[in-house]
């Protein structure tokens, strides 16, 4: 190809990849709170065992 052939035909623009869309930083405060929060919603509640249960468990054993 010479480089008239060249000239003639129209340029092509180098690709340019968009940014990946990132999120803003986060504040150690932050990550940690949302932490917290995460597991006291996922965390079923814990039964509370009366301490007469307990008593009757230990005299059967």
């Amino acid at each position: 190809m010479s480089a008239s052939e060249r000239e003639s035909q129209p340029r092509q623009q180098p690709q340019v990849r968009p940014r990946a869309l990132t999120p803003p930083p986060l504040s150690m405060r932050d990550l940690l709170a949302s932490c917290a929060a995460a597991s006291a919603v996922s965390t079923p509640p814990r039964e509370e065992r009366r301490s007469e249960e307990r008593e009757t468990r230990r005299d059967a054993a």
